[in-house]
């Protein structure tokens, strides 16, 4: 059984290489290892050491604490008092509505935003 902070390291490189548009073998390829290594920490299948990650986050161009980022509160599937979940881009959907969004120019961006933002009010 996987332990939780190699579950939760494997879904933050997840996390991010989608983020970024990224594949497994992009990202392999740019570590020097095989597609199927990023598979197994993805998945906290495998334990990423220390230099690996180090090699992981100069790849995705993050720090190597970005990672980590949330351990704490992995232990509760919600914020205390909010609806969203506290590992909102665990969700491939949401990540890809959240690239889709920044490719949207600066000035509908902006006007898309207010009008989610009256959309929630009302709801």
């Amino acid at each position: 059984m996987p332990h939780p902070v190699d579950v939760h390291v494997g879904k933050r490189i997840r996390h991010r290489r989608w983020l970024v548009g990224m594949t497994q073998q992009q990202l392999a390829e740019s570590v020097g290892i095989k597609f199927q290594q990023i598979q197994k920490y993805e998945t906290g299948a495998n334990r990423v050491s220390a230099s690996r990650l180090w090699d992981i986050a100069d790849a995705l161009d993050v720090e190597v604490s970005f990672f980590f980022e949330g351990l704490d509160s992995e232990s509760s599937d919600r914020d205390e008092g909010s609806s969203v979940p506290s590992d909102l881009l665990g969700d491939k959907e949401a990540l890809d509505l959240v690239r889709s969004y920044y490719a949207i120019p600066e000035n509908q961006r902006r006007r898309l935003f207010d009008l989610a933002r009256v959309l929630s009010d009302v709801a």
